[in-house]
């Protein structure tokens, strides 16, 4: 009996957790409630803290919380999915646009929360005052509680009377009529209304004027509130179908692991789940689904994947990851398996294991009939000849990769649309010959040739580096760890080198510092509360989600924060910026769920791999814990056996119809070059390449040719077609059709297709130049076609023609006052410096922005010193190697900071007491968009010397004046997060 009871209740599991995934919106069954955050971008009233404080709270009773600070947003059409509004913020005004919406939401019957500041929102309309009931007038401030008047009311539900540590005690005019008071704040002036309800047409408001800041926000008798409030005001219906859902309640226990936060009490442990339970747990946009494509035990621990040309997913599996290297390179227990939907209903029913004996490999792209796979040392092609899904060759393209630490190896492999394979690498880094040619570098980008030829390193990063991802016009963006989850590539190494300059074509463009998490059981290494772990960075390239999506949103896994980042991207100049913050598209409280790639899928959904593992840290190793061979500390929590694989499904999207395509049918490839997701294009225009059947250039030529523009003003299929005509080597110069067709292209109204131009002709060919120029690309409406147009002019031989083009675009404040266009302004002056009269030379200056952790030769001191100490960063610990040393007062002291580490540091020197002081500064500093622009060194007296920003394998000699008091003077590292680990004391005596 007792076995057929445990068997029932195996059976019965997945029904009661069904729903989590396709009827997860479904609003005719259970599901969450939903709930859109109206803040503002300011700090005072945070609203952001608030709304991230809110939904940890609430999450785990089945409520979602979507945050906006843009009042525009409430004119967006799905704003009726939602079932109440929450307002926190200081608008002062509101359109009419915006008021209608507003109103008619309401009054259609959902729920409205003002909070607070909102009294004191959009003040322009009569009518919004009026439905929130009341204005604020004034206030003062302290400790108090209100007395709870109506304890009958629905909403004061669970609701007793609270004392604030301290909030502003406001005072309303404007009261409406109609408001039900619920709670009163006594003081010597009188009874003052202080929370109080409404109904608006079929809505209901529900207001408190509780809620300055975090001494309250955190208040329970505030939370408990504010809970019952939302119960209340978005209906019973609402209510019904949130309290009908099943969500999972996590089990903890108690478990040795590092606590790198101080945390007090330690984080505690937390048993798996199943992937149905875990669903659960999982918040996505309204409007959306979350459907799982296939878990353990079919799959385990998926790190990587693409899609072939029929749209079969492959995935890198590696349970060896990550202390189980094979230096002898015996045979791991790792591999590439194809997982395959044979039935249509949305779930991997077939599992062929295409290679295995793999150790470790972290990344893999089609390339000439195979996979190129990355497994440090070395770079396999594998290949299927007969048939049967399975490799059986195996060649090794490149061998030097580092393999010291597992997470700092090579990743992120994919196609490029200039036919080249990308990646990118962490500090393990690269030492060894490719193609006869020697190579050394650390973390950053790169690209090769599919036979590995023409490699060529583009771009160093400052530490780790995990996602690459381009737009659907060859824009280049990078993902890194430790609070740098974007960056934006714009010019290869190698014109810097040529021109002799000592700055750096990547640019950290992430325009905020937090995570929005829902877990309240964090846990991270350094960075605290921000990204640490960025992994993958592509963008939104189909057509399947709503149009807001289209090029422009980026989706970053960072499975220590347990999300997914939708990052918005906003192009300024020949650059670009995050445009705010996006907040999450995928989130977890689910202490396992670990996202380690999101990508654009052949149906158009965003595949979401979860590494699913409790312990995703990797080091420093913590004191008690011993190093493996991977460079991680060695942990028993880390799993091996679990992994699971999401699809998420916008509900509006069309039904998706599978591509063919068939290689022997070129037909069909050029057919796909049209298609409106970027994977089978650029699929398409892979097998174009790789077959070099030239005959279909006529073909070519009808979609570069044609001028039309799409939502959002690009052309892709002809983006695609000069791409694919330069891979099968029609620009190289010999076929004038082909030239003549991709030079009409600079005048295409698509700005990523006349870039596409510019980079493609061959610029010494005869002619070519004066087709540039005559074409006006060095005055392009788009800054990234200029920068675009002046790389490849720097690349032609030298002329005066060019020289006075280059000269003349100096002159534009535009173009010097570009980041990008200038840098290549002074790279084309160099390459023209003998074209160019000298007077002329003379006014085309340094760069408006130049980089701050260019060159540190150029920084480093020189001079006499009466003692002078060399200290190091210690490698993968965040410590310094000398934690103590004496210095005389009044002598001067050289302090020789190396950097031997595989990230930035820099070096303090700090007033006596005052670490913790400085530590504080410096994480709001790290929480500014500009602090790395600050190098991160907090501005206050407190320090007395510092080093900037030293770059893995930098040196900088910092020569002070050693203070005349005796003391303990503390020296430090504020880096984001390591200045509770990394520092140490200067005593001075006489």
């Amino acid at each position: 009996m007792k076995k057929l009871t445990k068997l029932l209740a195996l059976v019965m599991l997945p029904l009661l957790f069904s729903g989590c995934g396709g009827q997860r919106h479904n609003d005719d069954g259970p599901r969450r409630l939903e709930l859109f955050f109206l803040g503002h971008a300011s700090k005072h009233h945070d609203s952001e803290l608030l709304a991230g404080i809110l939904a940890q709270e609430y999450f785990p009773d089945g409520i979602n919380i979507t945050y906006s600070v843009d009042p525009e947003d409430l004119t967006r059409k799905d704003l009726k999915r939602y079932d109440g509004l929450i307002l926190y913020a200081n608008h002062d005004s509101i359109s009419p646009a915006q008021e209608k919406a507003l109103l008619d939401y309401v009054a259609s019957g959902k729920g409205f929360i003002p909070l607070h500041s909102a009294s004191y929102c959009f003040r322009n309309s009569p009518e919004v005052v009026a439905l929130t009931g009341g204005q604020f007038k004034h206030h003062g401030g302290g400790t108090f509680s209100a007395e709870v008047i109506r304890p009958d009311h629905p909403a004061m539900e669970g609701v007793t009377a609270f004392e604030t540590e301290w909030d502003e005690t406001y005072v309303h005019d404007h009261i409406a009529d109609d408001i039900v008071v619920l709670m009163e704040r006594m003081d010597s002036a009188g009874r003052e209304p202080y929370t109080w309800v409404k109904e608006y047409g079929k809505g209901r408001v529900f207001y408190t004027a509780f809620g300055h800041d975090e001494r309250t926000f955190r208040n329970l008798g505030f939370l408990q509130l504010i809970k019952s409030g939302i119960r209340w005001a978005v209906g019973d219906e609402a209510v019904a179908k949130m309290d009908a859902y099943t969500v999972a309640q996590p089990q903890y226990e108690e478990g040795r692991m590092p606590n790198y936060e101080r945390r007090d009490p330690p984080p505690r442990y937390q048993l798996p789940l199943s992937a149905e339970e875990s669903q659960t747990l999982i918040q996505v946009p309204v409007g959306f689904k979350l459907e799982l494509f296939a878990s353990e035990p079919d799959i385990r621990k998926p790190i990587a994947m693409e899609w072939d040309e029929q749209g079969r997913l492959w995935i890198v599996e590696t349970v060896d990851y990550p202390n189980t290297v094979r230096n002898d390179k015996s045979v791991g227990d790792d591999r590439i398996t194809i997982c395959e939907d044979t039935d249509g209903d949305g779930k991997a029913d077939k599992f062929t294991v295409f290679a295995e004996g793999l150790n470790i490999p972290t990344s893999f792209t089609f390339a000439n009939g195979g996979i190129i796979v990355a497994q440090a040392p070395e770079f396999l092609f594998l290949k299927d000849t007969d048939g049967d899904d399975k490799a059986d060759v195996r060649e090794v393209l490149i061998n030097g990769w580092g393999t010291f630490d597992t997470h700092a190896g090579p990743s992120h492999l994919q196609y490029g649309l200039d036919n080249k394979i990308w990646g990118t690498v962490g500090y393990s880094g690269f030492e060894g010959t490719i193609g006869g040619k020697p190579f050394k570098f650390g973390a950053g980008v790169y690209q090769f040739a599919p036979g590995a030829e023409h490699f060529e390193f583009l771009g160093s990063t400052t530490n780790n580096t995990w996602g690459l991802g381009f737009s659907e016009e060859f824009d280049v963006f990078i993902s890194t760890a430790n609070n740098e989850h974007s960056d934006f590539f714009a010019i290869p190494a190698r014109y810097y080198e040529k021109a002799n300059l000592h700055e750096r074509g990547i640019e950290k463009i992430d325009g905020h510092y937090g995570m929005h998490v829902l877990t309240k059981e964090l846990r991270q290494v350094d960075v605290h509360g921000g990204f640490t772990a960025a992994a993958g960075h592509a963008l939104y390239t189909a057509r399947a989600f709503p149009e807001e999506y289209w090029n422009r949103v980026a989706f970053i896994a960072e499975p220590t924060g347990r999300l997914v980042h939708r990052h918005v991207l906003e192009p300024v100049g020949a650059g670009f910026k995050e445009k705010g913050d996006g907040w999450n598209m995928v989130a977890s409280s689910d202490n396992w769920f670990g996202p380690v790639a999101a990508k654009v899928g052949p149906d158009g959904a965003v595949w979401i791999l979860d590494w699913y593992n409790f312990v995703i840290q990797h080091n420093p190793t913590p004191d008690g814990f011993d190093n493996g061979e991977g460079n991680a500390y060695i942990d028993p929590l880390r799993d091996n056996t679990r992994g699971r694989i999401y699809r998420l499904v916008h509900e509006d999207a069309k039904r998706y119809t599978p591509v063919k395509l068939n290689p022997d049918r070129p037909g069909t490839l050029v057919d796909a070059l049209a298609n409106d997701n970027m994977f089978w294009r650029l699929t398409a225009q892979r097998l174009l390449v790789e077959a070099g059947d030239t005959e279909v250039a006529a073909d070519l030529y009808d979609l570069i040719r044609d001028e039309s523009l799409d939502e959002v003003n690009t052309n892709g299929p002809a983006v695609h077609a000069i791409w694919t005509l330069h891979g099968l080597g029609l620009l190289d110069g010999h076929d004038q059709e082909s030239l003549a067709v991709v030079a009409g292209a600079l005048k295409h109204p698509a700005a990523g297709v006349r870039r596409a131009a510019v980079q493609t002709l061959p610029i010494n060919h005869e002619g070519v130049v004066q087709q540039l120029l005559a074409a006006g690309v060095t005055r392009d409406p788009d800054l990234r076609v200029r920068l675009a147009a002046f790389l490849a002019l720097s690349d032609a031989a030298p002329s005066a023609e060019v020289g006075r083009a280059v000269f003349d675009a100096a002159q534009q404040s535009e173009n010097t006052e570009d980041k990008w266009i200038s840098h290549a302004l002074l790279i084309a002056r160099a390459a023209h410096r003998q074209a160019i009269a000298g007077e002329h030379l003379r006014e085309i200056g340094r760069p408006a922005h130049s980089d701050a952790d260019g060159s540190l030769e150029d920084h480093i001191v020189a001079g006499a010193a009466d003692q002078t100490i060399t200290i190091k960063a210690v490698i993968g610990e965040m410590k310094y190697d000398i934690t103590h040393f004496t210095a005389r007062a009044g002598q001067t002291l050289k302090i020789i900071f190396d950097n031997p580490d595989h990230m930035q540091h820099n070096m303090l020197v700090l007033k006596p007491g005052s670490l913790e002081r400085v530590g504080a500064a410096a994480d709001v500093l790290a929480q500014k968009p500009n602090g790395v622009e600050m190098q991160y060194i907090p501005s206050t007296s407190d320090v007395l010397f510092s080093t900037p920003l030293v770059n893995p394998e930098g040196r900088y000699e910092l020569i002070l004046t050693v203070p005349d008091t005796p003391g303990d003077y503390p020296y430090v590292c504020t880096f984001p997060g390591h200045w509770r680990i990394m520092h140490g004391v200067m005593q001075v005596v006489q």
